[in-house]
């Protein structure tokens, strides 16, 4: 049967989603539980291979597996085998060709970050502090110019080659959150730290060394040169998923 799970995880001491030879994972840590617990090797695949220190509030995973354990049990049964750190929240059985990163009709990433100039332990692991104050409503201009279908190319790092750098981005939102600014933007894709990209140019908006004008013609000059720095992994979780031809994910409430 094909088995979606859905979880969350603190990424700070994984080197992203993918096994890597390199170091732990959370697919190698997701495919270990389900082994130790069914005695079967089965291939875990995500709905996005987020990167190494990157967090996930929502995140949904499915492999092929023989399985008896009624589905309301099997996150119990499966988070005995897991690390604190990863944490199984849901389970439901779904169709065969239901794929975790393909069935994903959009998503939504957050990025947090920490105006002080003084640390705060409770922060470190989970929003990118910033040492100057910030303008949310110039941050807030700004990260109007990234929402609707054009290129990205301004705002990516070189990764896996890609056949297009043109996305589609839903809304692109700046707000205040408990004494942190969280930047949410949703797409229906994204490029290889297009979103850490997508932080750092706001940043730059806020502490006045770039103008929301200025992002627009960012974007059109595709100069990766132009734009605001790549922030630190740390900010960075998978926020929000909507699945919305997989009825059996509906219960979960993803996207809310």
């Amino acid at each position: 049967m094909n088995i979606a799970l859905i979880l969350s995880y603190d990424g700070t001491n994984y080197n992203g989603w993918q096994v890597q030879k390199n170091g732990p994972s959370i697919q190698e840590s997701m495919e270990t539980a389900v082994f130790r617990l069914l005695g079967q090797k089965a291939h875990v695949s995500g709905v996005g291979r987020t990167d190494s220190g990157v967090h996930a509030r929502r995140y949904v995973a499915s492999f092929r597996a023989n399985c008896t354990i009624p589905m309301a049990r099997l996150p119990y049964a499966l988070n005995s085998f897991l690390p604190d750190d990863i944490a199984v929240s849901g389970a439901a059985a779904v169709p065969e060709s239901f794929d975790a990163r393909f069935d994903c009709t959009k998503k939504e990433y957050a990025y947090y970050i920490y105006p002080s100039a003084l640390r705060d332990p409770f922060h470190a692991r989970y929003a990118y502090r910033y040492h100057y104050p910030l303008d949310l409503a110039k941050m807030q201009q700004g990260a109007q110019r990234f929402v609707g279908r054009q290129d990205f190319a301004a705002v990516r790092s070189q990764g896996t080659p890609v056949k297009s750098t043109v996305r589609t981005v839903f809304w692109c939102e700046v707000e205040p959150a408990g004494g942190l600014i969280r930047i949410r933007v949703c797409g229906d894709g994204f490029l290889y730290n297009m979103v850490r990209a997508i932080a750092g140019t706001l940043a730059y908006v806020g502490g006045g060394k770039l103008t929301p004008d200025d992002v627009t013609a960012i974007l059109r000059s595709g100069d990766r040169e132009q734009a605001g720095p790549t922030l630190p992994a740390n900010g960075l979780f998978m926020n929000r998923l909507w699945y919305e031809h997989t009825p059996a994910l509906d219960p979960f409430q993803l996207g809310s």
